[in-house]
């Protein structure tokens, strides 16, 4: 009887071990799950930090949605910037943008095409916790060119265009929203409304569009 107790601790204490290899599996994995999280958060803190850069690529439609029946007032644009961070995940882009607009001219269109350098200040009002998404609201100065049907000014039915090629200068308004993909690309989501004086298209007009934007340091 005392041989068979003496078994049975030993049974005993060798039942502990597959618990225990349990136990230091689950707190491994705990540990693995916190660390990554620790290591995710730190990842995070890295971003929109002062004197990062990105360069962004950009395009969208102008002046309403493209659909069938307003294909002969089509417009869309796009353009490059160089975005510079800094405190509170603010940052100032500079840029470059082309856009285009169809006007309606009997059976055919005219196109007027703008072209625009861009300086702009973005501050950013709201963000998540884990900063993966940014608002920012952003004043911008633009100066460029416009040229209409360019610069021909006679059209095929004979008639000749009064509107002339010029210079712009003016500014714009853009709501910006940025998702984080990776810690190096963004998507950008945007709303923009230019007012340029100087050419003969208009002075205002509505930009939606899409971009991405890589982190280079």
């Amino acid at each position: 009887m005392k041989n068979s107790g003496k078994r049975e601790q030993k049974q005993n204490l060798f039942c502990i071990l597959p618990n225990g290899r349990i136990f230091c599996k689950r707190v491994a994995i705990i540990f693995a799950v916190a660390l990554c999280l620790v290591l995710t958060d730190k990842a995070h803190a890295q971003r929109a930090l002062p004197g990062m850069r990105g360069l962004e690529l950009r395009g969208g439609m102008v002046d309403g949605f493209h659909s069938s029946d307003n294909r002969n007032e089509l417009g869309y644009y796009f353009g490059v910037a160089m975005t510079t961070y800094g405190k509170n995940a603010n940052k100032w882009v500079f840029g470059a943008e082309y856009l285009n607009r169809y006007y309606p001219y009997k059976d055919g269109r005219i196109p007027v095409a703008q072209f625009t350098g861009e300086g702009g200040y973005y501050y950013k009002f709201l963000s998540d916790g884990s900063k993966t998404f940014f608002f920012s609201i952003g004043a911008s100065a633009l100066a460029g060119y416009e040229t209409v049907n360019w610069g021909d000014k006679l059209l095929y039915d004979g008639s000749t265009i009064r509107n002339k090629d010029g210079f712009l200068y003016g500014g714009a308004i853009t709501l910006e929203v940025e998702a984080y993909l990776t810690d190096k690309v963004i998507l950008l989501l945007t709303g923009r409304e230019r007012v340029l004086w100087g050419g003969s298209s208009g002075k205002f007009h509505t930009q939606f569009g899409v971009g991405l934007k890589f982190m280079i340091n």
